[in-house]
């Protein structure tokens, strides 16, 4: 197909005004990041495999989970922070986790009386520092790849885990590798950050 051709077949499908919506859908949804992300595993990995190449799975986080951090799509949820059974994975409200409504007062426009006061008590969660972090140990932890467990827990666990891992629960749900990265974090990048900051 030579350029004209691709210009009216990208024009007939309005691919040029779409993609914006998308990037910004991707972004800012987390049903639908999710439901992208997920898709990533299958759809990169190699036919037969159980596992995702770990270089396919590093190329990948490079992409998507600065993406989510930017525009909410992984956006902390910190009343979650080791129950993976409550992790929001489809946007809810956390007041309205497993159907039960969690003390909040709310005012008519649906905001919470304290909400100054929340904004400033907020902890922070998971940073583009913390994808770093990541890429650095799975580069140094090698292996042959990434299962599908560790792919689709990674966003729930950055979902819900506090900057600096301290309510990190080890006896959570999480996969092997995950725990490893919490322990190889707290050694050598949050007390070196600290000891360098004192």
């Amino acid at each position: 197909m030579d350029e004209n051709g691709m210009d009216r077949w990208t024009k007939k499908l309005g691919v040029r005004s779409t993609l914006p919506q998308l990037r910004e859908r991707l972004r800012s949804d987390v049903v639908y990041f999710r439901a992208v992300y997920n898709h990533t595993f299958n759809f990169t990995r190699s036919e037969g495999q159980r596992s995702l190449a770990i270089d396919t799975a590093l190329a990948y986080w490079e992409l998507l989970l600065p993406f989510g951090l930017s525009g909410g799509a992984l956006k902390h949820h910190p009343s979650s922070s080791n129950d993976t059974s409550t992790t929001p994975l489809l946007n809810r409200d956390v007041r309205y986790r497993n159907n039960h409504y969690q003390d909040a007062d709310i005012d008519m426009d649906g905001e919470s009386e304290d909400e100054d006061e929340k904004d400033e008590d907020r902890e922070e969660g998971w940073g583009n520092e913390h994808t770093e972090w990541w890429l650095e140990y799975m580069r140094e932890r090698g292996g042959r790849g990434v299962s599908k467990d560790t792919w689709q827990m990674l966003a729930d666990f950055i979902q819900s885990i506090d900057a600096k891992f301290e309510k990190h629960d080890v006896t959570a749900a999480w996969p092997s590798t995950i725990d490893d990265f919490v322990e190889w974090a707290r050694d050598k990048k949050i007390k070196t950050k600290c000891h360098v900051s004192a």
